[in-house]
């Protein structure tokens, strides 16, 4: 078990984290598929989802706001149909509109008494500031990709959030949904971890690729780690 008084600072995925991207992701794509007579189960468009955007991701850096504009593109790619840019440049934006998960505010909120947060996240600034709104935190460090000019899992992301925090890792946590992305990473550089596993016993892995890591505590929800860590 984590002894929780050793941290100062937890660090915070965003996406599939605090903010419910999967929701968000299928309520921007659906209707455009119905728009060219196309229909995808939620589960198979997540999994196209988590394969096209970690392809874009992983080329040179381009704005999170291109990179939704690729992953859209290979939408229409494998169904056989061409966005329009009105489209392209709604579901680019569409972060601004991502739903919170309803215990992420109140879980933040208390979780802010005791340590000093920060997100790490794989966004633009902009965009990241409409999340902020939901979430309803002002938080102590805000860390993204635009800023590190990569994304999540190149170590870059959290050597990058390391430095600005300036302090040791072990008084870090790192917080996170996605094994792919935050927990097997931030691992290998020695920081404790908790998985949020928001997805439950839903199959497969959702919009974030396959990944095995073994966290140092799993809990469903963030009002759960809340529980615990205060």
């Amino acid at each position: 078990m984590l002894e929780f008084n050793q941290f100062e600072a937890l660090t915070f995925d965003c996406y599939g984290t605090l903010i419910d991207w999967e929701t968000g992701i299928w309520e921007a794509l659906q209707p455009i598929l119905s728009s060219h007579s196309k229909s995808l189960p939620v589960e198979q468009a997540l999994e196209w989802y988590s394969e096209l955007e970690s392809q874009a991701e992983a080329g040179e850096y381009m704005e999170y706001k291109a990179v939704l504009r690729r992953v859209l593109e290979g939408f229409g790619s494998r169904l056989g149909f061409e966005p329009s840019s009105f489209e392209l440049d709604g579901f680019s934006t569409s972060v601004r509109v991502w739903p919170a998960f309803p215990d992420s505010p109140t879980a933040l909120q208390a979780l802010h008494q005791k340590y000093r947060l920060a997100i790490l996240s794989n966004v633009d600034d902009d965009l990241f500031a409409f999340s902020q709104q939901r979430l309803q935190v002002n938080f102590d460090w805000v860390i993204t990709a635009q800023q590190a000019r990569s994304y999540k899992p190149s170590l870059n992301n959290f050597h990058f959030a390391l430095n600005r925090l300036k302090l040791p890792k072990e008084k870090v946590l790192h917080v996170a949904q996605s094994l792919f992305h935050d927990i097997a990473p931030a691992k290998s550089l020695g920081l404790a971890t908790v998985w949020v596993n928001r997805r439950g016993a839903k199959p497969g892995f959702g919009a974030t690729p396959p990944a095995q890591a073994l966290p140092d505590l799993e809990v469903p929800d963030l009002q759960s780690l809340a529980k615990l860590a205060l």
